[in-house]
């Protein structure tokens, strides 16, 4: 399974670098408005046109190169991906910190997308070290790390944007680096040699991974189930500031405490509700189907709440809601070989690029259309209501992909059918 035979000990040691990783990343959150001001001269609305365009760069960067690192990792191994990526964030981070121009920032922002942080290789690396009952358990506490991180992080920005708006990048980066060292002495690799293969440029983009994983059953309906997932939560870091200060008056600080309590939840279900509810409903496609189901059913609570408190109500939902995505991706893992784990996460990263692209600008123009005052229906959470249907979809989808191949207990079994090259 694994080149040193880790053991349970790698599992905690790569969910403390992406926790680590996604809190620098955090930090930068708070300031990152200031320090566009500061550089363009604009006030905060013509700076946020910058942070969007941003954003977008890093989208559209980690879409055609996540499956690189993806690839590369199963060449050469996850271990070196890893720590390449954090070395590279470390020093995307003094760059960004240190400019006195915009354009460093877009230089950083597409280096940070091709550098994929760690989370392409992450996945695979979890994915390694453990058996196929126990991935989804395993991809929980990964999605636990993000959660702390972008809870720990923003707070932490937060305090050191009193130092100015560079302090933040200056220390992203010093724990980035310092993520680098002690991985270097710490991080064991997981993929043997004799599992890895030649990297071959033919398949290391999104399209020749797309042609590649379709020779496994189940795959294409499984990644089109993530695209349709991926797509309904890009709501939230879309629309929920702007849907909850139009309708409910929230300011800043509300907002801030909310998505903190939405980080809480996360990290209470993906840290150790998954371990506990996966076996006892059956296995990952049952609690992928429930997670999906309640997550639908709080886009649809939050489109039809008509007080702020409602919104807490609902996003109690996703105690059962954040169980999707980690056995949607332990549904994935099983269908190809360990020579593949890294080509799929890449893949899947891909995905969700593509949906970071998409996913904004149609969410923001569903709830802008139908909050102005020419809407044939004033309805502000049109947005979340896209969102609900994309979840519902998703789940009859991923009925319809797993419907042949599902054994009683919910799982699916792996695939057999080889790679070429393989």
């Amino acid at each position: 399974m694994s080149a040193h035979a880790p053991g349970g000990r790698a599992i905690y040691i790569i969910f403390a670098t992406v926790l680590i990783d996604t809190i620098g990343f955090g930090i930068i959150i708070p300031v990152m408005p200031d320090l566009l001001m500061e550089l363009t001269g604009k006030d905060l609305a013509g700076a946020s046109v910058y942070s969007g365009a941003l954003f977008f760069s890093f989208a559209l960067a980690q879409f055609f190169c996540a499956p690189v690192l993806g690839n590369l990792s199963d060449r050469f191994g996850r271990r070196p991906v890893i720590l390449g990526s954090l070395f590279a964030f470390g020093l995307d981070y003094l760059v960004m910190g240190s400019s006195n121009w915009i354009g460093w920032l877009f230089v950083g922002r597409v280096v940070a997308g091709i550098a994929g942080a760690a989370y392409t290789p992450a996945y695979a690396y979890i994915a390694d070290i453990s058996p196929p009952e126990k991935r989804a358990q395993n991809f929980g506490l990964i999605g636990a790390a993000f959660g702390a991180g972008f809870i720990i992080g923003p707070a932490i920005g937060g305090l050191l944007g009193s130092l100015g708006p560079r302090a933040p990048f200056f220390v992203a980066g010093g724990m980035a680096l310092l993520n680098f060292a002690c991985g270097w002495f710490l991080l064991p690799e997981t993929l043997a040699p004799s599992a890895r293969r030649p990297f071959q440029w033919t398949r290391a983009n999104p399209l020749g991974t797309l042609m590649q994983l379709r020779k496994y059953p189940v795959v294409l309906g499984l990644l089109a189930v993530t695209f349709l997932w991926q797509l309904a939560m890009q709501v939230y870091p879309s629309t929920w500031s702007f849907f909850t200060m139009l309708r409910f008056g929230w300011s800043e600080a509300a907002v801030g405490y909310s998505l903190a309590f939405v980080g809480v939840i996360m990290v209470i279900t993906q840290g150790g509700l998954t371990r506990i509810l996966i076996p006892r409903v059956g296995g990952e496609r049952p609690a992928a189907i429930i997670g999906m189901l309640a997550g639908g059913a709080s886009f649809l609570g939050y489109a039809l709440a008509t007080d702020g408190w409602m919104m807490y109500v609902w996003m109690l939902s996703w105690l059962l809601a954040g169980l999707a995505y980690p056995s949607l991706n332990a549904l994935l893992s099983r269908q190809v070989p360990p020579s593949a784990q890294g080509e799929l996460q890449g893949g899947v990263a891909s995905l969700y690029s593509l949906t970071s692209i998409v996913g904004p600008p149609m969410l923001t123009q569903a709830l802008a259309h139908f909050s102005s005052p020419r809407a044939p229906i004033y309805f502000p959470g049109a947005a979340f209501l896209t969102a609900a249907m994309l979840a519902f979809a998703s789940v009859l989808l991923l009925s319809r992909a797993t419907r042949a191949s599902a054994s009683p207990a919910g799982a699916t079994p792996t695939a057999v059918a080889p790679i070429d090259g393989e």
